[in-house]
């Protein structure tokens, strides 16, 4: 099972990992540094745990000696980039459909007809992307 802990500090983030983590975590995303303290509770309520991930720019942050000890316990530290902000809602398949028919010779709003999608999102998805 993987767990996703999001805190505004350390004492929130320690709250959070007291009462989420159980013995069927396997997998933990923080969103803060993982400090010595924080990997300890993660352990201590999680003892199954394999993945601890947190974001890139913490990731340098983390003692080297605090990673091997986690590596020779079989457990991996590894920075996981999150997506940020809202998500597309049109993926890379509808604009290389929408370049596909512009090809065909097709108007913009012939376009928007076919697909369903506004008239000003096929013209931004020609120019803006």
């Amino acid at each position: 099972m993987r767990v996703e802990i999001t805190a505004r500090n350390n004492e929130e983030l320690l709250r959070k990992i007291d009462e989420l983590l159980n013995e069927n975590v396997r997998e933990v995303y923080i969103n803060l540094r993982p400090t010595k303290e924080i990997l300890v509770r993660i352990l201590e309520n999680a003892p199954n745990v394999k993945l601890i991930g947190c974001p890139p720019s913490l990731y340098p942050k983390v003692s080297k000696r605090v990673i091997r000890a986690l590596r020779q316990m079989g457990i991996e530290v590894v920075p996981i980039k999150k997506s940020r902000g809202r998500p597309r809602k049109y993926d890379e398949a509808v604009l290389l459909r929408i370049r596909e028919l512009m090809t065909q010779g097709k108007s913009p709003k012939e376009i928007s007809r076919e697909l369903g999608i506004p008239l000003r999102t096929v013209y931004y998805m020609l120019n803006g992307r």
